[in-house]
């Protein structure tokens, strides 16, 4: 189990995250270039580091914000934060974000006051340091905490996750922001707080989110991934077998969850909530009471599971397929069973009604299917590394898990996209054992379970059947492959350096 208690690592060496050869040369170089920037922009040095890594879901998609389970692990791929706090004495009182890449993502200053408002209708890049920003002191005062609320901060960031690639990173720019802007205030939590309260930061930007890119990107060891469960947050190491990598290939198609959310992530936040609903209801709770209290399908699994004992199982998607039918739901039908109107059930949620004004139907029957069947394939993915069976065996029921899992993820949730089919189609010729989207979906990256063995011919094959004409159309250059295809290992998890 990791230890959720363990305060957030504050290190004076880069060695104890990066180890060493290549990697550590490469972090020692975006360090140095950072401090020089750094010093460029502001005529000073950086006080305090963060750094916070992307993740890879290796399997259970769609399901944190429904209460269950899931299986990520960290890349090596992270956001680094460096900050310097101003003098409270300034009269200047103003936060100044900048970033490596200042020709993508320009200057942005901001009044240095925790209350403010972020704009979700004009969208900048630094509205995620904004979430951390404004997290850490909602936190803090509702501990009691007594630090300085209105002292301004120079902020330079740098990231290698690449954006909207389904590999989390706004929460790694949430979360090195979050923790970067804990360490400028001299003040530290431990980590299983941390990754509650930048799970609840994401939602000042609009999304929804479930905790899982949070959680990893906080508590992540390297070496394993992580089973993580939800109502408490808790991280629980899975040795990965011997023998088998995982691939990350980015499909090139960018999904913009913030953007995106009304009519993609946050509407099935929606259908799921409003599938529970129904199926409490149809399971005999009254109507009021499930429409106040019922926010999950894990709300109601005990309920279906009930139902199916009396049909000599256990299985939760017996009451989805007998209670709910294949044909999507109208706004008027919802209404008739829950006796009261959708947008009195989700007032008080922005961005449940912001998903209200953009829906003409609502999927109950296939979003509750994907949920409950891929909780089960959380569980099996996990008993089946720590189970017996051979190597070989090991790695060919867990792609099996994976390819059920893309399966759902395309038909039942239908958060894929064409070049995501593609990809995970090339994937599963070129010798994978299997592969699936990961992250959110509606592009992004997969991922895919190789034999070690292969590794280099399964990569050369992916350049050459999905990215070579991707290259001949100009929209990647030939010496960035890497970052678009690549092997991963679990790495660490979130830290502060001061130097």
């Amino acid at each position: 189990m990791a230890n959720a208690d363990e305060l957030v690592p504050i290190f004076s060496t880069l060695e104890t995250v990066y180890g060493e050869g290549p990697l550590l040369d490469e972090a020692q170089f975006r360090f140095d270039n950072i401090k020089a920037k750094f010093i460029e922009l502001y005529g000073k040095e950086p006080q305090v580091y963060a750094r916070a890594p992307g993740r890879v879901n290796l399997i259970g998609e769609h399901i944190d914000y429904e209460g269950y389970s899931v299986l990520p692990m960290a890349i090596r791929q992270d956001t680094i934060v460096a900050i310097h706090k101003r003098d409270p004495e300034e009269s200047n009182k103003i936060l100044q974000i900048a970033n490596v890449l200042s020709e993508k993502y320009g200057l942005c200053t901001y009044p240095a006051d925790p209350d403010q408002g972020i704009d979700l209708k004009n969208h900048k890049w630094a509205h995620y340091f904004l979430c951390g920003y404004k997290g850490i002191y909602e936190y803090l005062k509702l501990k009691g905490k007594d630090v300085e609320s209105h002292v301004g901060l120079d902020v330079l960031i740098d990231g290698t996750v690449p954006a909207g690639s389904g590999l989390s990173s706004s929460a790694a720019l949430v979360c090195s922001s979050a923790i970067g802007i804990m360490a400028a205030l001299n003040v530290n939590l431990p980590k299983k707080e941390v990754a509650q309260l930048t799970c609840e930061c994401e939602r000042h930007i609009g999304t929804q989110s479930g905790g899982m890119d949070q959680a990893i990107s906080i508590m992540a060891k390297p070496g394993f991934a992580e089973l993580i469960d939800f109502n408490p947050i808790q991280a629980t190491d899975v040795q990965l077998p011997s023998g088998g990598t995982f691939v990350i290939a980015n499909s090139l198609a960018e999904s913009k969850k913030a953007v995106t959310a009304a009519t993609n992530y946050n509407n099935r936040v929606v259908e799921c909530r409003l599938a529970a609903i129904v199926l409490a209801i149809k399971l005999g709770m009254e109507a009021e009471e499930a429409a106040s209290n019922v926010k999950t399908l894990s709300d109601v699994e005990g309920m279906c599971v009930s139902f199916a004992n009396t049909r000599s199982s256990s299985d939760p998607l017996l009451a989805v397929e007998e209670l709910l039918h294949e044909e999507p739901y109208t706004a008027e039908e919802i209404e008739k069973i829950t006796e009261k109107s959708l947008l009195s059930i989700m007032t008080g949620s922005p961005s449940s009604l912001a998903v209200l004004a953009a829906a003409t139907h609502f999927k109950l029957f296939q979003r509750a299917s994907h949920v409950y069947s891929e909780a089960k394939r959380v569980h099996l993915f996990r008993e089946t590394v720590i189970s017996n069976l051979s190597d070989d065996d090991v790695l060919e029921k867990l792609g099996d898990l994976m390819n059920e899992s893309h399966k759902s993820c395309s038909t039942l949730y239908e958060c894929s996209c064409p070049e995501l089919e593609e990809l995970v189609k090339v994937c599963q010729d070129s010798g994978a054992v299997g592969a699936r989207l990961t992250g959110a979906g509606w592009g992004g990256c997969a991922v895919a379970l190789v034999k070690d063995n292969i590794v280099p011919s399964f990569i050369l094959n992916l350049k050459e059947a999905f990215y070579r004409s991707r290259i001949e159309r100009g929209l990647i250059n030939h010496n960035d492959l890497g970052l678009y295809v690549f092997a991963s290992k679990p790495s660490s998890g979130a830290a502060i350096f001061k130097f």
